[in-house]
């Protein structure tokens, strides 16, 4: 465990090349099932892994809360996630995966750790379709032959934490500072946005705002509708601000990151001022230098919906300027 935490930082580079590093742990067996399933968390999720410490329950707290820790002088609520997904740990829940997730600070315990493995985004496939449960949000391939069949689900946390704590998540939009925006009439912001729950608080929160959007589940499916808008453009003798306002993008995405996303339309001639504002959970300077490097015009964290207005007015003034 100590060496997984003096490697984070090397870990950073691998943010900007469309690759991740997935944690694997187990959460024992469902109730009609032998094995154990397979699960991963992004590392940047991570804080630090722990061994189980003692908990302090409190009052009216049910599961899937399991009480609180105290981590290194830290008051930390510890999540049941065998409980969330409906398993059952044969050794018992071991281990504290602590993370810094949209703007808070919670363990989630776990039967075992297993491994850390190394992945393109490509091998992260896309879960709606393919799988029932509502806190799994992409499958990873983990090896690079197509017909293995060696493969972890990939939890969505944000969907885990909105049902848990769901008051938490409420879009409530500052009515007295809100301003209209200024948008071309036809235009539609771009959003890709892999949780079902963020790209749904996303989607509300843009119809607050009166801006009319185009939802993705991959960058790589925001990608083809850009290109596909590109196209349009072009033939009909537009500027790409005529067909799209601005990109809305996550971090960590099925297929291709918001990292490769961001930096195929920073590079490309037609496309390269189109705003993009980085929305994510995945927050920290390392993360804050590479939105630089790659080009994107603002980060903001997830979520709170009035920064989220301030960023979108901010860039889309400052390419209004730009244009003029």
């Amino acid at each position: 465990m100590d060496n997984f935490q003096k490697e984070i930082d090397e870990r950073t580079n691998l943010t900007s090349s469309n690759r991740l590093e997935l944690l694997l742990f187990r959460l024992g067996t469902p109730p009609s099932e032998q094995q154990s399933e397979l699960y991963g968390i992004n590392v940047f999720k991570l804080r630090e892994i722990v061994p189980m410490p003692s908990l302090t329950k409190v009052a009216g707290m049910v599961s899937p809360m399991m009480g609180m820790a105290n981590i290194r002088g830290e008051i930390i609520a510890v999540i049941d996630l065998p409980a969330v997904v409906g398993c059952v740990p044969k050794t018992g829940l071991n281990i504290l995966l602590v993370t810094e997730y949209a703007r808070s600070t919670q363990a989630f315990a776990v039967e075992s750790v297993d491994d850390i493995v190394r992945l393109e985004w490509s091998q992260v496939l896309a879960a709606e379709s393919g799988v029932k449960s509502r806190n799994i949000t992409s499958i990873a391939r983990l090896d690079n032959d197509k017909a293995s069949n060696r493969l972890a689900l990939v939890l969505d946390v944000e969907q885990i934490l909105y049902d848990i704590i769901p008051a938490n998540s409420l879009v409530q939009m500052d009515e007295e500072k809100s301003r209209a925006f200024n948008l071309k009439p036809g235009t539609v912001a771009i959003v890709a946005e892999d949780s079902k729950v963020a790209r749904l608080m996303l989607e509300q929160g843009l119809e607050i705002m009166k801006i009319p959007a185009s939802m993705h589940v991959t960058g790589l499916q925001a990608w083809k509708k850009i290109c596909e808008l590109a196209e349009e453009a072009k033939a009909e003798g537009k500027p790409i601000s005529d067909k799209i306002s601005f990109v809305l993008t996550d971090l960590e995405m099925p297929e291709m990151d918001g990292f490769t996303l961001t930096l195929n339309i920073k590079r490309d001639e037609f496309l390269k001022n189109i705003p993009v504002i980085i929305h994510s959970s995945l927050s920290g300077s390392a993360n804050e230098d590479h939105v630089r490097k790659v080009g994107a015009d603002a980060y903001v964290a997830k979520f709170e919906i009035n920064e989220l207005e301030a960023a979108i007015h901010s860039v889309m003034e400052v390419k209004a300027v730009v244009r003029s």
